[in-house]
This record gives structure tokens, C-alpha cells and sequence, in this order.
């Protein structure tokens, strides 16, 4: 039987990616803020612990060797884990949540919402976010069963308050070659019912909404905005799609706003609700706070 190896530590394996990462001894030194013997004691002691040699001499300098590579590879896999797990420990002594749950209707504009998880994910690493994209009432039944912290919504349920976030303008649109543009006119909706709508599902399970439908012959539905587009630009119906999901197509003409009578464009505000305003825990707040702080931001671009 092999006799058992003594083992190693984290703070080893520190030190030896410092010198690695420092390019020396010295310099290493002063960033664990150490002095360099206890440096060059760290990494003896390391290298009377393994069985293959990490560290050679080349010339002046020492370099890793091969195995010392791999090893030190595997090793950094471990330190991230364990600063993150005195991150997270940081985190709960703060009373900061591990994890924060998002309601985000399918139709929020991408740049804020993105700009301020960005912010999150640089600030609060530590706490998970948990995002469920919903449609319509399936974003006031996530509020009303308490299924999340947080909620970007077009409508607020009774019982809850929101504040404003953004305003969301949809657009009327086909493909620039749809029978619908082939008219040349301006459009009724009559011209509407007689053509395929296409019609985002409502995610909610007990009271769904058809908004926007004109009760067209024949109707489309589908689970997701992304899809919705896809069958749009291969021509195969009109349906009102809001405009920042959709910039690039309408500059590059794949999809082409419809000329109507009336109800070309239709906007819609975006609230952002609390499930337990007083018991909201500080990420849950601050993510509330960049979402606000990034909606404002992106408003203020486009007025500009």
C-alpha cells in the first residue's frame, strides 16, 4: 500500500499562483503582503509534499514545469471556489439574499434590463438571480402566489403598487413583401382580420389574455417574442411587435411598419413591483434601484 501524501493547503497553492502570476518571488511577496522567506518556505513545503516536481530552475528564474502546470491549473479552480465561498459568507453576515426571483415581461426593453443585472452580477456576485420571463397575467400570478421578490409588469394587481419603469412602443409590422404592404393604401381593420395575426401565449394559468388580438380568421400563437419575429420575417403574418426588441430589422428593412388607419403604434408602461415591499431584503432593493437608475438612463439616450 502506497504511504499516504501530506497534504497540501489553499494557501500553498495561493502562493504558488502568485509567484506564477507575479512572474517572482519578490513581487508575489508584496501582493499577499508576506515577506519573500515565507514565500520560498510556502513553496518548498509544497514541493516536499508532492511527488512531482511544480517549479524548475531556468536560467535565473523559476519556472513551472509541466506537471506544476496542470496542477496549478486544477489548483485555481479550487482558490475561486473558495473565495467565493468567503464572498458568500461575507454576504450573509451583511444580510444580503443568496438568491433574488425576477418577473420580467417578454416585452421589456433588453438594454436596461440587462444594463442593471450587469451592474448586479459586478456588485453582488454572490447572489443568484433567478429570472422568469412571463407574458401578460402570467406576470401578476407570479406576484399574487409569491413565486417571486421582484416584478417588471404591464399591469398591477390589486393589492400591490407599482412604479413606472418604461414605456414600451409596439409596432404594427409584416415583411416589406406581405399581401398586407401590397395593397397600397392605408390599412382598416378589416384589411387586419382578413390576414394571420401572430400572438404571444399569456403565461398565466388561470386567467389568460388575448391582448391585442383582432379576432383575425386565422391566429398564430406562440410561446415566445423571439419566435414571433422569426415568423414574421419568413412573411407569414403581421403582428405588433415592440420596437426595441426589433431596431435591426426595421433599419434593415426585414420587417416594415404596417401604414393603418388607426393603432399603428401602441405604447404601454412597464411598472416595477415589490412582492413584500417592507420585507424586501438589500439585493432584491438594489436591484430594484439599477433597474429604475438604468430605465431612467436609457429613456433620457433615446429622448436625446
Amino acid at each position: 500500500m502506497a504511504a499516504e501524501l501530506p497534504r497540501t493547503t489553499l494557501e500553498q497553492w495561493a502562493t504558488l499562483e502568485a509567484v506564477v502570476d507575479q512572474g517572482g518571488f519578490e513581487a508575489a511577496a508584496e501582493v499577499l503582503k508576506r515577506g519573500q522567506s515565507s514565500v520560498s518556505y510556502s513553496l518548498k513545503r509544497l514541493q516536499e509534499q508532492l511527488p512531482v516536481a511544480v517549479l524548475a530552475p531556468h536560467g535565473r528564474r523559476t519556472r513551472l514545469t509541466d506537471p506544476g502546470r496542470v496542477l496549478l491549473q486544477r489548483a485555481r479552480l479550487l482558490l475561486e471556489e473558495a473565495r467565493r465561498l468567503e464572498q458568500l459568507a461575507a454576504t450573509l453576515a451583511e444580510g444580503w439574499e443568496t438568491q433574488v426571483r425576477l418577473a420580467v415581461e417578454i416585452v421589456m426593453p433588453p438594454d436596461p434590463l440587462l444594463g442593471a443585472l450587469a451592474r448586479f452580477s459586478a456588485e453582488v456576485p454572490q447572489t443568484r438571480v433567478q429570472l422568469i420571463e412571463t407574458v401578460l397575467s402570467g406576470t401578476c400570478e407570479a406576484l399574487l402566489q409569491h413565486q417571486v421578490d421582484l416584478a417588471i409588469t404591464g399591469q398591477v394587481p390589486p393589492g400591490f403598487l407599482g412604479d413606472p419603469l418604461a414605456r414600451v412602443d409596439f409596432v404594427a409590422v409584416a415583411r416589406g413583401d406581405h399581401p398586407l404592404h401590397a395593397l397600397g393604401r392605408p390599412l382598416t381593420v378589416e384589411d387586419l382580420r382578413a390576414r394571420r395575426q401572430i400572438v404571444i401565449r399569456d403565461t398565466g394559468r388561470f386567467r389568460q389574455v388575448d391582448s391585442g388580438w383582432l379576432e383575425a380568421g386565422e391566429r398564430w400563437t406562440v410561446s415566445h417574442l423571439l419566435t414571433a419575429i422569426a415568423i414574421l420575417k419568413r412573411g407569414l403574418g403581421f403582428a405588433w411587435i415592440p420596437r426595441s426588441h426589433i431596431r435591426v430589422e426595421l433599419e434593415n428593412g426585414d420587417l416594415k411598419p404596417l401604414p393603418l388607419v388607426q393603432g399603428a403604434i401602441r405604447s404601454e408602461t412597464l411598472y416595477l413591483v415589490y412582492a413584500d415591499p417592507a420585507g424586501a431584503g438589500p439585493a432584491t432593493r438594489a436591484l430594484g434601484q439599477w433597474l429604475v437608475e438604468q430605465a431612467a438612463r436609457d429613456s433620457n439616450n433615446e429622448g436625446q
